[in-house]
């Protein structure tokens, strides 16, 4: 079937040859009740190399997810040769995904299986050799649970039309990050999610978005953490609209292009479920299945396109961050010494990501709308007590300054060892951007969160939300939004829902920047390497799926 939409139904099972090699199971059954779907505890497994580990479970019908934790003592993501260790795993000898795991520390994850009739079924899972560096020689999947979401559960549309991802394939950025299994080692997916908005005529329109660890075709990481805070992808890969039978409307399923423009799906599809695959360097994707890495992340998770931003997924999975900072190491896209002049030099490569200042503004422009032709735009100044350098987000760069109006995530380069209690002031400046001015001005609602990353590349927890409200005008272009003058920068209590903090204690409105400080590009600053962490560094504690979590969340809006 191709172009057209399926209608709703059980997805057929691909049955592959399988030879797999018998293996080792080790398990341990934890004492606690369960769902009919699932086993009477968590299981544990391990598999090594030319190894196979088997799992029953039941379904009740429905899209099976499991949940589980990885971790392979040997991997680190930020070694060369010991990248990730793969597991591929089967639904009753069916191919159904792949599991890359880039860390010794445990990761929760979480998986979609597919459409799984009622009944016992087997889950098997293979250390896939052919795919995993050489470094790795062993996996370990703990607190394995599984649980199915039926045509009665809230999110059972959400689940049913998620698309199956192939991993690119060919040639990649590098001969090392080239051919069939470049996701094991470069711009792997880690985490997906969905977004539920309502179109006029009543019909939901979900859209599907993947998180990966780094996106070979951008230019520039200095100018991706200004504008969007972040080195990983995010980006939107299928949409499809639903009536109010829960039917898929034909026409309405598209994907993001390769040239990041939206364009009709004409693809596959297996059951319900979309196959497309990640196809370039900027990891939009296509309807083609040549790849030979498959992905099948759940997207249960949910955002409010309307009030969180998509770095939130990030920070709800704190690990995301980590993989993020291994990969820039690895590729050696870090450098000692912050940029001088990035207009001039638009190189690569970007400072300790330990080093930097992971803030989310909410604004919206007022007036004329933001073009290609003519924007204005927002960058963030920092000021570090006893030192006169204003540190900005966009490094003076016009282009590299946030222009979307919904909570904007951004990266401010600091100096390194700079914490939370050194910030004296955090200000807002206007930005013209291309062409003439257009007199727009900019409405600073609040600072939703800002944190920064420890010792471990792990974010700590956010330590500002503030409802910093003030207007960015052609002839009031810089504010003072916080002070440590009127109180304390760092808020002891954080709000993770968009709710005043009553400990916040804001410059007052339009107060403008102090006299006799000109705000530029940062100055020079020398980063002394990459301070005591070694760059592979992993996590001495197994991070939850909470821990480091910034409060605060953004606002949904264009994908980096």
């Amino acid at each position: 079937m191709t172009g057209r939409l399926p209608t709703r139904g059980r997805a057929t099972l691909r049955l592959l040859g399988a030879g797999l090699v018998a293996g080792m199971l080790a398990f341990t059954v934890a004492a606690c009740g369960g769902d009919e779907d699932k086993p009477e505890g968590p299981l544990g497994v391990t598999v090594a190399r030319g190894q196979e580990a088997s799992v029953p479970f039941s379904s009740t019908g429905g899209e099976v997810v499991l949940d589980l934790k990885t971790a392979s003592p040997e991997a680190s993501w930020g070694t060369a040769g010991s990248e990730s260790a793969v597991v591929s795993l089967f639904v009753d000898d069916t191919y159904t995904t792949d599991v890359v795991v880039p860390a010794s520390f445990a990761i929760p994850r979480s998986l979609d299986l597919g459409n799984v009739p009622a009944g016992e079924h087997t889950l098997k899972v293979k250390f896939a050799d052919d795919r995993s560096p050489a470094g790795t020689k062993t996996v370990n999947l703990t607190e394995m649970t599984f649980r199915t979401v039926t045509p009665d559960d809230d999110g059972y549309a959400a689940a049913e039309y998620a698309p199956i991802v192939y991993g690119r394939s060919g040639t990649g950025a590098t001969a090392a990050a080239s051919g069939p299994f470049q996701s094991a080692v470069t711009d792997t997916p880690l985490v997906a999610f969905h977004t539920a908005t309502s179109a006029p005529n009543g019909n939901k329109i979900y859209r599907y978005s993947l998180v990966y660890s780094n996106s070979d075709g951008t230019e520039s990481i200095p100018e991706s953490l200004a504008q969007w805070g972040r080195s990983t992808e995010i980006s939107w890969v299928y949409q499809v609209e639903v009536d109010g039978a829960g039917q898929p409307v034909p026409g309405t399923n598209v994907v993001r292009g390769q040239d990041g423009s939206t364009v009709p799906f004409t693809g596959g599809y297996e059951g319900t479920h979309p196959v497309i695959q990640t196809c370039n360097a900027t990891n939009n994707v296509c309807g083609k299945t040549d790849g030979q890495m498959r992905f099948t992340l759940s997207t249960l998770v949910s955002l409010d396109p309307t009030s969180e931003a998509p770095e939130r997924i990030m920070d709800r999975n704190p690990w995301t961050y980590w993989v993020m900072s291994q990969e820039l190491i690895r590729e050696g896209k870090t450098a000692d010494d912050v940029i001088v002049d990035p207009s001039a030099d638009p190189t690569e490569t970007a400072g300790d990501p330990r080093s930097y200042l992971y803030l989310v503004l909410r604004k919206t422009t007022q007036g004329q709308a933001n073009t290609d032709s003519a924007w204005v735009g927002t960058s963030i100044g920092v000021k570090l007590a006893g030192n006169p350098t204003i540190y900005r987000s966009d490094l003076g760069v016009p282009s590299w300054s946030l222009r979307r109006d919904e909570p904007a995530a951004t990266a401010i380069a600091l100096p390194p060892g700079t914490v939370a209690e050194d910030i004296e002031q955090i200000r807002a400046m206007r930005v013209v951007g291309a062409g003439r001015d257009t007199r727009a001005t900019v409405q600073v609602e609040s600072i939703e969160r800002a944190f920064f990353l420890d010792a471990e590349f792990l974010p700590t927890e956010s330590f500002l939300f503030a409802p910093v409200k003030a207007t960015l005008t052609a002839a009031s272009p810089a504010v003072t939004l916080l002070d440590r003058a009127n109180g304390p920068i760092i808020r002891t209590t954080a709000s993770p829902t968009g709710t005043p903090d009553p400990n916040a204690t804001a410059s007052p409105t339009d107060v403008g920047v102090l006299p006799g400080i000109t705000i530029g590009p940062s100055l020079p600053v020398v980063l002394p390497g990459l301070g005591t962490a070694s760059p592979t560094a992993q996590p001495t504690a197994s991070p939850s799926a909470t821990t480091g979590t910034a409060p605060g969340g953004g606002g949904i809006g264009q994908a980096g």
